[in-house]
């Protein structure tokens, strides 16, 4: 297996008659996009806001972030499970629009753990400065349901509304030579490997049990993971389409475009280039329900880390909260016992600094701990000049912000390791 991104930059974007990249400049037709939106009959109506690094802008609920990427024709397909048949992703080459993204706004401000503003999009200000998507072009997406399409249907609208968007925006770039190219050199799990240097796996959860996943929501190859056992993956399907996030964004901190740009797999190829370490392969794994539930994933998980890739080391990334923290630990604790070398990293709102989460870790071998940042960091902001929202009323709820924790924030933490915050090792 073999992927190659074809790296296009980005630095300006403007509505056009036609969609199509002029230099660093896209171009974007307004009308031919909502047409192939509006194709699917649950959506209403789309409107498109463009929004630029540094200015003084704030959007929001977001309901995604996606950069812009499509297959070279022939290659393996885009966002497969979703917008076409389960093939295997992470084959071919792939044009990248660098340098921006394609941010979907919900309907609804979210609630839960995030609070009543869910996740926003902060171009400017103290927030911002921690934030990864200030620095990048936005075309953001607001979809409206037809009427009888509300709940998950229309979630799944979103989805697809996001990743079509995403797809036809990079096919402009199809016809140019990129700017550069990244391949990944192939992994090799089985003997004899690079003798000499340690063998280097990657378990990262995608979903938590602790939300029941919606009956059509896609996160593997198109599956909810409803009854999903860990499963081994080429690094190059997390980068190419294969994992999407949850439709609550907001529970694991992780857009598409995290795992698009998947900050321990492509740092782990990173170093594999260099000669460093032998990265052999990554296991997606989900939070357990109950005690057996996590017993079976856990166990399965670090079986196939010690015999299917037969791992020296490995770097585990939680979803979600309390009950994924559990799983993680186990995992590791699993995986140590077995003399593998583990690295976990927690990344979430302050219960993981709480004394009965420590405990979830009171394993002495486990002591390779990252702390990624988490909602203990919060902003005092300034009133912004420009709000982006669905509603009025939604608008007029951003519009009075006046602080906002780290978690509020998208692309200031990640559990995947995304984060410009902070990171501790204890």
């Amino acid at each position: 297996m073999n992927l190659t991104l074809a790296h296009h930059p980005v630095r300006a974007l403007r509505f056009g008659p036609s969609t199509r990249l002029d230099g660093a400049t896209l171009d974007i037709d307004t009308d031919e996009l909502r047409r192939l939106l509006l194709e699917d009959e649950a959506l209403g109506d789309v409107t498109f806001e463009l929004v630029a690094p540094g200015e003084d802008c704030r959007a929001g609920p977001v309901f995604d972030i996606v950069e812009p990427r499509a297959k070279a024709a022939g290659d393996s397909p885009d966002f497969p499970g979703i917008l076409g048949p389960p093939l295997t992703a992470g084959m071919g080459t792939t044009h990248v629009l660098s340098g921006m993204a394609v941010t979907v706004l919900d309907e609804h401000a979210a609630g839960g753990s995030r609070g009543s503003i869910g996740r926003v999009l902060e171009m400017t200000g103290p927030a911002a400065e921690g934030s990864s998507y200030s620095r990048l072009h936005h075309l953001v997406l607001i979809p409206r349901m037809a009427p009888g399409n509300e709940g998950h249907a229309a979630q799944r609208v979103k989805r697809v509304a996001g990743l079509k968007t995403a797809v036809h925006l990079a096919r402009a770039a199809a016809p140019h030579a990129p700017a550069a190219s990244r391949t990944f050199e192939p992994v090799d799990p089985g003997p004899p490997g690079r003798p000499g240097l340690p063998r280097v796996a990657y378990v990262g959860q995608i979903f938590s049990r602790q939300r029941q996943a919606e009956l059509d929501e896609p996160v593997l190859y198109g599956l909810n993971t409803t009854g999903m056992l860990p499963v081994l993956l080429h690094p190059d399907e997390w980068l190419d389409g294969a994992v999407v996030t949850s439709y609550y964004t907001s529970m694991g901190g992780a857009e598409t475009y995290g795992y698009q740009n998947h900050p321990v797999i492509t740092e782990l190829y990173r170093r594999h280039h260099a000669g460093e370490l032998n990265f052999v392969g990554t296991v997606a794994s989900i939070a357990g329900s109950d005690n057996a539930d996590r017993d079976r994933n856990c166990r399965t998980a670090a079986g196939l880390v010690r015999w299917a890739l037969n791992a020296d080391a490995a770097v585990l990334t939680k979803y979600g909260g309390g009950v994924p923290h559990a799983d993680l630990a186990e995992t590791a604790r699993l995986l140590e016992s077995q003399g593998i070398r583990t690295a976990v990293m927690v990344s979430d709102v302050s219960r993981d600094r709480r004394v009965e989460s420590a405990l979830l870790f009171n394993f002495p071998e486990v002591n390779a701990i990252v702390y990624g940042g988490g909602n203990d960091t919060r902003w005092q902001t300034p009133p912004a000049g420009r709000v982006i929202a669905a509603t009025p009323a939604i608008g007029e709820l951003l519009a009075g912000v006046r602080e906002l924790g780290a978690m509020n924030v998208a692309g200031v933490t990640n559990q995947q390791g995304a984060s410009r915050l902070r990171a501790m090792v204890y």
